[in-house]
């Protein structure tokens, strides 16, 4: 009976996140710590730091406590070609309930130009596939009768290929980023006798930026942004403030506009490597039904030709 109220709990979450994504459209994953995994939502996200190749992961558990909530895991590399051309994969893995199982794998494609003095701008593409797995084995959605929703009886395993473009800008001390990951709209659940199971993957667009403010040598403010939008749902708004301190410590809080507040700290534990950590609080109406989430990163930069010595700047959000 324990396993049964699971599957009722589970069922119902996914009912709600399944059947009515053409009302909500907020499918894509989402980044409380964006500002490192930028590379997932924006294929032209580029160092042009050549002979450094770039490696990133995250991992997010959202929801903590909510049966059948969603956990998130991402990775990227890339590296310039030369001082225009910069290349790389990316990995989204998006898991609802161990029930739901959706991947998207990439390759990146940024072309890189100077504009002025300090800045450039980078446009990209990016162009793979994404798998979309369900599992529905042992679901039942009315305890103690055997009539089961028809959107449930048949696991579903399918592939859509995709392409996203994207926009960077960026110098030294700020950058400003517009990106469409995922352009091919594709419909993973099929009306079925009358019953409308619809679950279409809608285009995101993602407007990005962040900047860094030197008050002094060893302190440095940094605020970012990051705007989502998706037809049939409200705009999402996240905002971050952190401090850098001794280019080793940063600290900082987030809002997600009419959703979760957040802490957010990492550390650059040698000049290759840094760990981060996020944790939200959620404001809205499902509060009540979990802990909050959590997130954590890790950034590691592999200099192929011993060109860098010492903590210097990195463009990843400097």
């Amino acid at each position: 009976m324990k396993h049964l109220n699971i599957y009722h709990k589970i069922a119902a979450l996914l009912s709600l996140t399944l059947l009515s994504l053409q009302s909500t459209a907020q499918q894509d994953p989402q980044f409380t710590q964006y500002m490192y995994n930028m590379s997932v939502i924006n294929p032209a996200y580029a160092t042009a730091e050549q002979g450094i190749l770039n490696l990133g992961g995250l991992y997010r558990t959202q929801w903590v406590g909510m049966e059948g909530a969603p956990k998130t895991g991402s990775f990227f590399a890339h590296t310039p070609i030369n001082d225009k051309i910069e290349m790389g994969i990316s990995f989204t893995n998006d898991n609802i309930g161990d029930v739901v199982d959706e991947n998207n794998i990439y390759a990146d494609f940024a072309y890189v130009l100077p504009v002025g003095i300090e800045s450039k701008i980078s446009f990209g593409v990016k162009a793979g596939v994404t798998l979309f797995d369900t599992n529905f084995d042992g679901f039942m959605l009315q305890s103690g009768g055997t009539a089961t929703d028809q959107a449930f009886d048949e696991n579903i395993s399918k592939a859509f290929p995709n392409l996203g473009i994207g926009a960077f800008f960026f110098s030294n001390n700020y950058y400003l980023g517009l990106s469409a990951p995922n352009m091919l709209s594709t419909k993973h659940l099929e009306d079925e006798n009358g019953i409308k199971a619809t679950g279409v993957q809608n285009v995101h667009y993602f407007f990005t930026g962040g900047y860094v403010f030197d008050i002094d040598k060893n302190l440095k403010l940094k605020p970012a942004f990051m705007g989502k939008a998706v037809k049939g749902a409200p705009l999402a708004l996240d905002i971050t403030a952190s401090v850098l301190i001794n280019e080793k410590l940063e600290a900082g809080l987030g809002y997600r506009l009419d959703d979760a507040i957040s802490a957010l700290v990492n550390f650059r534990i040698t000049p290759e490597l840094r760990v981060g950590y996020a944790y939200d609080y959620t404001t809205n109406n499902l509060g009540d039904f979990n802990s909050g989430s959590h997130e954590i990163f890790i950034l590691f930069d592999v200099d192929l030709f011993g060109f860098r010595g010492g903590y210097d700047r990195s463009p990843r959000f400097f």
